[in-house]
């Protein structure tokens, strides 16, 4: 079965390059995003940090508004989930939002979504379920 290319998680992952700040454990990175869903994010840091340390976020969106752009940060805390090794100085890490309020989650969602492709079907019903 041939995949068609649409994002079918139910939070979609935003292949995208965000200013990202991540502190932990007395060191502050200043970074960018590689991917993002309103679960978490992808990241590149040059310091090895372990698996389950909690992390401060500060992200910052360019929200897209019909008379100016404007930026919205959202601040929230994290836990790293995977540490990856690049090469000799640089790490890849995934972090879970682990406390985020409803609305920043909202934000974020708002935000990937309008990136990703429509499925009209979809769009059609959307209390229809993948596969069901």
């Amino acid at each position: 079965m041939k995949k068609s290319g649409l994002e079918r998680r139910v939070h979609p992952r935003l292949q995208q390059n965000l200013p990202f700040k991540v502190a932990a454990n007395g060191y502050d990175f200043s970074t960018t995003t590689e991917n993002i869903s309103c679960l978490g994010a992808y990241c590149q840091i040059n310091k090895y940090i372990p698996p389950f340390t909690r992390v401060s976020i500060k992200l910052t969106l360019p929200i897209r508004a019909k008379e100016s752009d404007k930026h919205c940060t959202i601040d929230c805390q994290g836990t790293i989930v995977r540490t990856e090794d690049k090469d000799k100085d640089n790490f890849n890490i995934a972090i879970f939002f682990s406390r985020i309020n409803n609305s920043q989650r909202k934000i974020i969602t708002e935000y990937i979504n309008q990136f990703l492709p429509q499925d009209p079907a979809r769009a059609a019903s959307p209390g229809k379920r993948w596969g069901k």
